[in-house]
């Protein structure tokens, strides 16, 4: 079964508070682009398109050269919107029966945790992986005020977001709107049903400082690998 999984790395670090984009910042000693694209190429059968900013390619081949890492992926160029980023990787896939979404600064995401993911796609049609809120949740009402929300009923989303490659495609050709938060939003936009996953506790989103000093902490305690 041919995959292809699509990484969104636009990230530009102002709440990292980094002098570089935040997918460059040193995860144990390596970018954290480069521990992202091997878990996904860890898979079998598995294509990668990294998605950058167009000012940016130069940067990452100059980290790849300067780490040793000759990852076989294409590279397509970010757009304006994580949509139009998405998109532009999408032009790049060459038939393949599944395609996955994932951000470029979750780097902790494991070969077998993706795999999951895309089965699960294989047998759903889609594969959205989620956990529920450990945290007490609160919803912004139009006239200003909150009420609490029953946190049970709330879901936390992560990617990669895996889907059959026609579904998704067709979704795509949608026009943009702002309330495209993610892929699976652009898919429920087009009519389609989204299949929930159980999502993975440690694929953190790599954003704050203190996310990073939870991702070195995670690594070490593992011993380095995932």
């Amino acid at each position: 079964m041919r995959k292809l999984t699509i990484i969104v790395a636009g990230g530009s670090g102002t709440r990292m508070g980094a002098a570089v984009p935040k997918q460059f910042l040193p995860l144990g000693g390596r970018p954290v682009l480069m521990r992202t694209i091997e878990a996904f190429l860890a898979v079998p059968d598995m294509r990668v398109v990294l998605v950058l900013p167009a000012a940016q390619v130069e940067v990452w081949r100059d980290l790849c050269r300067k780490h040793g890492f000759a990852a076989d992926c294409d590279v397509a160029n970010g757009g304006s919107t994580r949509f139009e980023s998405v998109r532009n990787g999408l032009a790049l896939q060459k038939g393949e029966e599944l395609i996955g979404v994932h951000d470029g600064v979750r780097p902790l995401v494991t070969p077998q945790f993706i795999s999951r993911l895309f089965a699960d796609a294989q047998t759903f049609g889609s594969s959205i992986p989620a956990l529920p809120s450990v945290e007490s949740v609160r919803i912004i009402m139009p006239d200003g005020t909150s009420r609490a929300e029953d946190r049970s009923r709330v879901l936390m989303v992560q990617t990669p977001q895996v889907f059959r490659s026609n579904l998704l495609l067709k979704a795509y050709a949608r026009p943009y709107s702002p309330l495209f938060t993610d892929d699976a939003s652009v898919v429920e936009a087009d009519g389609a049903q989204v299949h929930v996953s159980e999502g993975l506790r440690g694929n953190i989103k790599l954003t704050t400082p203190d996310d990073m000093l939870s991702a070195e902490a995670i690594l070490q305690r593992v011993g380095g690998t995932l």
